[in-house]
């Protein structure tokens, strides 16, 4: 061997030494020193930590209906980087989902900055559509896997979805596109309707498609628990008829008809007007979502007059045949009206009449502190704590804040404001004997299995009045639903109703308008033993002035209610009525029923 060919074999030992060293020193610092990472890479790329969907509970009502449901559908997402062929996967999916191609090619097309490799790349994780039919994702799907295309995937998932549509709206609520309540009863048993997702870990080969012998740890989901509600169905239908029946007749500015059991404090039955479609969210205005039964601000007029009656009942400052003075319909002293000229009237008839002057004389035996006391005690100016997102307390001014005739005007329901659910709640507490019951709106809730994990009692608050005194503003109250009363109206045949209309003049600017008020009638029946108590009520009614009155607009609509859910709860008649029967609903009953 010459010496130029001994360079050479030397020459290429030594590159071929150099270049096994190499070699082997980039093998030992991927197997040894960068060994964790290129693991956790390889892990990132392969093994996927899958969600296992947790299906939301049901909302139903007492008789178990389906009132808020969920129907199963699936998100379709795509995988950026494992798609070759975008505009063949755009022209498959464009119809089925209802996109254009263009838009599928744009959404394709989002890039990420990944610090691994430090640039943009492919977006891994694109939501084409957020909710498609199961049964057209289960379609494409097939597609694909003919037509060999790979990236795009489908997530179970699910729309929740309310049968009824607009009814109920204000109970119920809805849920946002995280699955989370918002509203109404969603919102307040969000934490019991939601569950927990589960989840597994997979290992995905390079096309993106699971290899299920190497599935990996699993953790199972929780479904949601079902609540079920105090209303009844029977009933809400019953009372959305007659309020839609009210509205097409007065074209009120808005309305409000609750029902509720005054013994346990369950609401049977609540509506609003107006009022939208749980399944069509877009566009839905503000005011259309409003609870008004928990969240308008209300004077209550002459519904209020229960509780100064009820309270100088309780404390003895008068008895129901006390005689008091009405000054022949005004009181000089602090300009007051009636719209009758009255000379003397007992308790009793102060209240069946509606004498606003009456009314104010006995709260002045009351005096302002104990006025004041008893109407905190009726559970005015403090929430109900019903299980309902929004709830206002009202306004109640204290005794330091009036003015000198304040004492006569609050009495008459004027100064204050209060919820439409807190003159049901306190309405209940005369029907019931005089406890104060907190308003029931969900009954239970149950897993999955059926058992029951939280059940919500009667709830007292507090005994606001005697039994006695109860009882005493229950016969008042039977004789203003009767042929002398302010209420006639209000009747239903076979049985008594006891109850008090209310027409109490809007504030606007300051100033009592003349010509806008809300018009209220707020009664139960069967008086002797009530099943129910009702509150109607009509917010600037379109009518002649001399019939925008509680007596002509809301309590005929009371009438209809209550003979309907009678007969829905199988009511046994209990009253004769007597010779003259019944007043006729479409007499013309002029002015004799109007009240503050």
């Amino acid at each position: 061997m010459n010496r130029t060919a001994g360079t050479r074999a030397l020459i290429t030992c030594v590159s071929l030494a150099g270049c096994f060293t190499a070699f082997s020193a980039r093998l030992v610092h991927l197997q040894v020193t960068d060994h964790d990472y290129y693991v956790e890479l390889a892990a990132k790329n392969h093994v996927k930590r899958q969600p296992i969907y947790a299906r939301r509970g049901t909302i139903s009502d007492i008789r178990g209906e389906v009132l808020a449901q969920n129907d199963p559908v699936k998100k379709v997402v795509a995988d950026a980087s494992l798609i070759t062929d975008q505009a063949a996967v755009a022209a498959l999916l464009a119809g089925p989902l209802g996109l254009s191609e263009a838009q599928i090619v744009e959404k394709l097309a989002h890039q990420i900055y990944s610090k691994e490799r430090e640039k943009n790349i492919p977006d891994p994780y694109i939501v084409l559509k957020a909710e498609i039919g199961a049964n057209v994702a289960d379609d494409l799907a097939l597609e694909m896997a003919g037509r060999k295309m790979r990236g795009v995937f489908f997530k179970q998932g699910a729309r929740r979805t309310y049968p009824n549509g607009q009814m109920l709206c204000h109970i119920l609520g809805y849920v946002n596109n995280q699955d989370t309540g918002v509203d109404g009863v969603e919102r307040t048993m969000d934490q019991f309707l939601r569950g927990h997702e589960g989840f597994r870990y997979i290992e995905i080969d390079r096309t993106g498609r699971e290899i299920v012998p190497y599935r990996g740890q699993e953790h199972g989901a929780r479904n949601g628990s079902n609540v079920r509600l105090t209303i009844d169905m029977g009933l809400q239908n019953i009372i959305e008829q007659e309020l839609d029946a009210a509205i097409k007749q007065f074209r009120p500015k808005g309305a409000t008809v609750i029902m509720m059991n005054p013994k346990t404090g369950e609401i049977l039955a609540l509506a609003n007007r107006p009022h939208f479609n749980l399944n069509e969210q877009q566009g839905v205005k503000e005011a259309y979502r409003l609870n008004l039964a928990i969240a308008a601000q209300v004077e209550p007029g002459s519904t209020f007059k229960i509780v100064t009656i009820a309270a100088a009942l309780n404390e003895k400052k008068v008895t129901p045949a006390t005689v008091l003075g009405c000054e022949n319909g005004f009181y000089e002293w602090c300009k007051l009206n009636d719209h009758h000229a009255y000379g003397e009237l007992t308790v009793n008839d102060i209240l069946v009449h509606s004498s606003n002057i009456g009314t104010a004389k006995i709260a002045m035996r009351l005096g302002d502190q104990k006025f004041f006391e008893y109407v905190h005690r009726f559970g005015f100016g403090e929430q109900t704590g019903v299980a309902l997102p929004g709830e206002i307390k009202g306004v109640i001014h204290p005794p330091h804040e009036w003015s000198k005739i304040s004492i006569t005007r609050m009495p008459m329901g004027q100064g204050v404001t209060a919820t439409p659910l807190q003159l049901v709640a306190a309405m209940s507490a005369i029907a019931n004997g005089g406890s104060l019951m907190m308003p029931q709106i969900v009954h239970e809730i149950t897993d999955e299995n059926g058992q029951v994990t939280a059940a919500f009692p009667p709830c007292e608050v507090r005994r606001v009045v005697s039994k006695k005194a109860a009882e005493q503003v229950r016969a008042a109250l039977i004789e203003v639903a009767s042929r002398k009363g302010t209420a006639k109206l209000a009747q239903v045949l076979g049985y008594k109703v006891a109850g008090k209309t209310g027409t109490a003049q809007k504030l606007e600017g300051g100033r009592y308008s003349n010509d806008k008020h809300v018009c209220s009638f707020l009664g139960f029946m069967p008086a002797e033993d009530p099943a129910f108590v009702v509150l109607v009520l009509i917010d600037e009614a379109q009518t002649k002035p001399e019939q925008d009155v509680g007596g002509l607009v809301a309590a005929p609509v009371f009438s209809r209610i209550g003979e309907r859910a009678a007969r829905y709860l199988g009511l046994a008649p209990t009253y004769e009525e007597p010779e003259g029967g019944i007043v006729a609903k479409e007499g013309k009953e002029g002015k004799s029923f109007r009240d503050q």
